[in-house]
């Protein structure tokens, strides 16, 4: 189909009358399960990396992650409105630019956010190992993989209600650490006054420059990637024409108030080059806050809800990955027996696919203890960007063939995720997003060109 050919473009509806998923999501659960996809590890430990690039500029860089999240989702929402699928914006891609973008797409949106789950349970192990510096951190792994699968096997609605509650407990825990961290700025509950020394006294406030707040973003759009999970639950969602747009709005704003109070927070606290001093991540950044101010007792709090939190992001990303598998299978782009679903409506085949990640992360986890966060975090990366970087793509012909308007914010979008993607090359321990993901990107090609005469139509 060429772009442009709106007398062949799919009604909103069409897509959606060949699948069986069960539409059972409530505007209020698709709005937490979208905070909980976004917010987790990208905030509760990937943030340390960026303070190191960055130090107390690394706000700054929250800033310009939320006006890229903005655009994003403005483009993304008016996409997944007119056309509410499992599929989102895979289907969107094979629409209005090619059945090459679609696939490469879904394929690396489902391999990028399967070793991201990798990346998540080695970060759980990491949180668990903070109590328990002696056990294995394989088993950890392997704990949270089996209790998660679990849930996602249930049915969707089990699902939301699950992920509302985990959602509740982070959003919660942030406020109250904002709060606490206020009242230790301004010196409330008998303690000294900590006031702003912390955001200049190190070096100033860009200790390493403009350069460091764009190196920062790498880690910073991280803790974004996982928003467009509401464009996916759209195909499970009620009412989703009104349904998507609304939670995707609330879900980005609330997203901004709670990491740029966060972080802000965070750096205000203590000496930003005490909160991740080497390159090997060991702890939560905010679970090390209380540690260095003297509060042991908030410091475990802190560390049960970071688990809490990594749990949820599990669990929405697990989500993700096994619609868009079922997504690729019910458009002829995988085995159709991942486009089935048990009878309580759930594509538990393509769940079961999708751990392929958790597996990874075992493997990794015991062959590379030190850096296997790192290391997963920078591969798992390059499929969110590609993805958010062709989502901005297919925003514009979508505006061409509905609209016959040009949308430019788009294009800053795109040209802003482009940037980002080639900074991963001068980011320590980065190179790995490009080294990995463009050999992976050839090699989707390549299989795509090679199957596609053997490809059902639709």
């Amino acid at each position: 189909m060429k772009p442009g050919n709106v007398a062949a473009l799919p009604a909103p509806g069409d897509i959606e009358k060949n699948e069986r998923l069960s539409r059972e999501l409530s505007p209020r659960q698709l709005a937490m399960i979208a905070i909980g996809g976004a917010i987790g590890t990208g905030l509760f430990l990937g943030s340390s990396l960026a303070v190191r690039a960055a130090g107390p500029g690394v706000i700054f860089s929250y800033v310009i992650g939320a006006a890229i999240s903005l655009l994003f989702m403005r483009a993304l929402s008016e996409m997944a409105a007119a056309h509410p699928t499992a599929g989102s914006f895979g289907v969107h891609a094979e629409i209005y630019l090619s059945r090459w973008a679609g696939y490469t797409m879904r394929y690396s949106y489902w391999a990028g956010q399967s070793i991201a789950n990798g990346s998540e349970c080695i970060a759980a192990a990491i949180y668990c190992q903070w109590w328990f510096p002696h056990t294995p951190r394989w088993a950890w792994i392997l704990g949270f993989s089996v209790a998660l699968v679990y849930v996602n096997a249930r049915s969707v609605g089990n699902f939301g209600s699950f992920e509302y509650w985990f959602s509740m407990v982070k959003v919660s825990a942030i406020v109250l650490f904002i709060v606490f961290g206020v009242a230790l700025l301004a010196g409330a509950g008998g303690r000294p006054a900590i006031g702003l020394v912390n955001y200049t006294a190190y070096g100033g406030f860009l200790p390493n420059g403009f350069a460091g707040v764009w190196r920062a973003m790498v880690f910073v759009i991280f803790s974004y990637l996982g928003s467009e999970i509401v464009a996916v639950t759209a195909g499970e969602a009620r009412n989703p024409e009104v349904a998507v747009p609304r939670a995707m709005r609330s879900m980005v704003f609330r997203l901004i108030v709670f990491y740029l109070g966060a972080i802000a927070t965070l750096v205000g606290i203590v000496p930003w080059n005490r909160i991740q001093p080497g390159a090997d991540v060991t702890a939560s950044p905010f679970v090390k806050v209380f540690q260095l101010i003297g509060v042991p007792a908030a410091a475990h709090l802190v560390n049960f809800v970071v688990i809490t939190a990594v749990a949820s992001s599990l669990n929405c990303n697990l989500y993700l990955v096994t619609r868009m598998l079922f997504s690729l299978a019910r458009g002829g782009y995988a085995p159709a027996v991942f486009g089935r679903v048990s009878r309580r409506g759930t594509p538990l085949r393509a769940l079961l696919a999708s751990t392929a990640g958790l597996a990874l992360a075992v493997l990794v986890a015991a062959l590379y203890p030190d850096g296997a966060y790192v290391y997963l975090f920078g591969i798992s990366l390059f499929g969110g960007l590609f993805v958010w970087l062709l989502i901005f793509v297919t925003h514009l012909f979508f505006r061409r063939a509905r609209h016959g308007a040009f949308p430019w914010l788009s294009v800053v979008g795109a040209a802003s995720v482009a940037a980002i993607l080639a900074t991963t090359w001068w980011v320590e321990g980065m190179r790995v997003t490009l080294l990995a993901g463009l050999p992976w990107l050839g090699a989707l090609s390549v299989a795509y060109y090679w199957a596609r005469p053997r490809r059902r139509p639709g």
